[in-house]
This record gives structure tokens, sequence and C-alpha cells, in this order.
């Protein structure tokens, strides 16, 4: 089942169950994924994003909801921090598991020894490698880190 389907799903559950939150956090993600979808058509494409770009997109939304959330409390609102976090657990359901460390680690490694990058040169391969592999998988912001650490000369 597309990740699509699991949304729409989820959506009439939610209206079934009368859970607002839910509701409410699944059409804003549906929302915003028809608006990727609109921008993406173009004049000989009429093709919708794929999982892929749809892990990406709900990657996006839980950072914008975390980096809320974080105002909220230095503003002295836990409510609405509350809220963002409520968000945030919501969008993670449709996400696959996430890598820890190591994991993460082990797979900028198998990548680099695969692809052969020996320099900070080959760091937009390699990027470009774990985005297609580990899409949704992996915070890509660490992993860009990581992987400039592992490309580095020793």
């Amino acid at each position: 089942m597309s990740l699509r389907q699991k949304m729409n799903d989820a959506m009439k559950e939610a209206m079934k169950a009368k859970d607002a939150k839910r509701l409410a956090t699944i059409r804003l993600m549906l929302a915003a994924l028809k608006d990727k979808d609109i921008a993406a058509r173009s004049e000989t494409s009429r093709e919708l994003l794929g999982d892929d770009e749809i892990l990406s997109l709900l990657a996006k939304m839980i950072k914008q909801r975390e980096e809320s959330a974080a105002v909220y409390l230095q503003g002295g609102r836990p409510e609405l921090a509350d809220s963002e976090k409520a968000e945030i657990a919501i969008i993670r359901e449709f996400m696959p598991k996430q890598m820890d460390e190591a994991e993460a680690k082990a797979a900028i490694s198998a990548v680099v020894a695969e692809l052969g990058a020996t320099s900070v040169k080959d760091m937009g391969k390699v990027m470009g490698a774990l985005k297609e592999r580990y899409a949704g998988q992996m915070d890509f912001g660490k992993a860009s880190g990581q992987v400039k650490e592992a490309l580095a000369p020793k």
C-alpha cells in the first residue's frame, strides 16, 4: 500500500473515531502533499509524487514543527509546544523507523566505500546516494557532518 493511500485511510479512521487533532494533522499533511503535486505538474507530466518524495516532505514538516516547538518553549508557551509535539508524533507514524547514530554511521561508511569516495569533493555524490537509499530514515542534517568527517583527510 502506498504512503498516500495510508494517509487517506488514516484520515477516514480519524473521522470515524472523531479524533480532531489527528484529523487536522493528517489533513495538513494531505494539503501539503497536494500542493507539492500541483507544483510538480508540467505540460507533459501529470504524475503524482512517489513515496520517497512524500517522505522528504514529511521530514520537512517534522523539522518545521520541531523548530516551532523550540520557539514556543523559549517564549514561555508550553501548551503550543505540546501541540506541535503532538503533530510531530502523528506525522512520524507515517515515516519509516529512524536510524540511530550507529546505524547511520554504518550506512555512511558503506556508501563511501561503495562509491570509492576519498575527499570532501565527493560529498555531493555520497549525500545523493544516501538520500536515494535512506529517505525518511536518516536525519540528513546530522548525516552531512558525519559524511564530512568520514571524508576528511586523516
